[in-house]
């Protein structure tokens, strides 16, 4: 069985210091792909943004006026239309850290869960209704143990 092919794009609104090499997006991603059983190639672009642009996109595509975490955007490709693009995640580098610190865990442990809460939003995972949410974090849980990193929540 092949693992799935990743293909990540990485771009920053901001100094890449502190911030993971692409290498462990890369496998961050493919992990919860792997995770996720998803056997095709894919194709998704991660963005590392400062608290001003988290706080924009959060605002305009939420409603919500603060900086968060993460946010994925899924691709919505037209009907008949088969490409491997999943989408965009926006990472908020501050957020990272600051939550790293707040949880107590290591900033590179939070960063790969963040990079997999993303991946799996853009695969149709959710955690609104409770029910979901349990699918949700229990499968996080299980990519991350594949990759060494202790529950998150």
């Amino acid at each position: 069985m092949t693992e799935p092919t990743a293909t990540v794009h990485l771009s920053y609104g901001l100094s890449r210091a502190g911030v993971p090499a692409p290498v462990s997006f890369r496998r961050w991603v493919e992990a919860a792909l792997a995770g996720a059983r998803r056997r095709q190639a894919a194709e998704l672009s991660i963005r590392i943004v400062g608290t001003r642009e988290g706080r924009t996109l959060n605002r305009t595509y939420r409603d919500k006026d603060y900086a968060t975490n993460v946010l994925s955007f899924p691709t919505d490709l037209p009907a008949g239309v088969r490409l491997p693009l999943l989408g965009d995640i926006a990472i908020c580098a501050p957020v990272v850290r600051r939550e790293a610190t707040e949880q107590g865990k290591p900033a590179a442990d939070h960063w790969a869960h963040l990079t997999v809460h993303g991946v799996l939003h853009l695969l149709g995972y959710d955690h609104i209704v409770e029910a979901e949410a349990v699918r949700m974090e229990a499968l996080e849980t299980r990519i991350l143990k594949g990759l060494g990193i202790s529950n998150p929540y």
